[in-house]
């Protein structure tokens, strides 16, 4: 949140928060919760391991239904139910103020926890060798993200929207790139709820624009990382 000095009727100066002025219509504000919320940085590696397992055409175009579908399971305990279910471990037992991680002290514990859930599933499918690179590479770069987040959180409140979206877009467009099907659309789509996503997140959150820019910048170095280690 923004600062500013100002002297009180101690004529002490004091430190105080300036509130966002909100001059957007309600349903633009409505309309960017919506879309905070349907994009929450828990939610992204769900989505792109969706799309790999069910959309592209050849990745996973040996596993059966079922294989699928445990895969998609545990996506959504490792990426989601696990790091939710933390949250709100850490909110009843008092060691965060709020689970929407409104400061960077709330941000440093649900940082550390959710790295060490995305480092073992890059670990578990790095070394599996039925598993495409492209979802190894994707959850390296979850893995690196969170990391990069942790370290920058002690500087600044950086968007871990922005940060999963960078990671996402990132992804896409490299696909796309060194991928035989054509997925222009998926790109296409992708770059745009980046767009959407950062937007929102300058319209209903605290953020800046430097927090937003620099955890776009974060997901997309995170991801160009991944791709030459995974």
């Amino acid at each position: 949140m923004p600062t500013r000095l100002i002297v009180d009727e101690q004529n002490q100066l004091q430190q105080v928060g300036i509130s966002k002025q909100n001059s957007y219509p309600a349903f633009i504000t409505v309309a960017a919760k919506v879309f905070s919320i349907i994009f929450h940085p828990i939610f992204i590696p769900v989505y792109l391991s969706w799309f790999l397992v069910y959309q592209h055409q050849f990745l996973f175009s040996g596993f059966s239904e079922w294989d699928k579908t445990k895969l998609m399971l545990q996506f959504f305990v490792m990426y989601t139910f696990f790091p939710v279910v933390t949250t709100l471990l850490l909110k009843a037992l008092g060691f965060i103020k709020s689970i929407f991680l409104k400061t960077q002290r709330d941000r440093i514990i649900p940082y550390v926890v959710s790295g060490i859930y995305y480092f073992w599933v890059w670990y578990v499918l790095r070394n599996q060798l039925q598993f495409p690179k492209e979802i190894v590479s994707f959850s390296l770069a979850a893995f690196i993200a969170s990391s990069i987040g942790l370290i920058a959180n002690i500087y600044l409140k950086i968007s871990m929207h922005a940060i999963a979206v960078g990671v996402m877009c990132t992804f896409m467009a490299l696909l796309a790139f060194t991928d035989t099907s054509n997925i222009t659309l998926y790109v296409l789509i992708a770059f745009l709820i980046t767009g959407i996503v950062c937007t929102s997140r300058l319209i209903v959150s605290d953020h800046n624009q430097r927090e937003v820019y620099i955890g776009l910048f974060i997901g997309i170095v995170s991801q160009l990382i991944a791709q030459n280690f995974a």
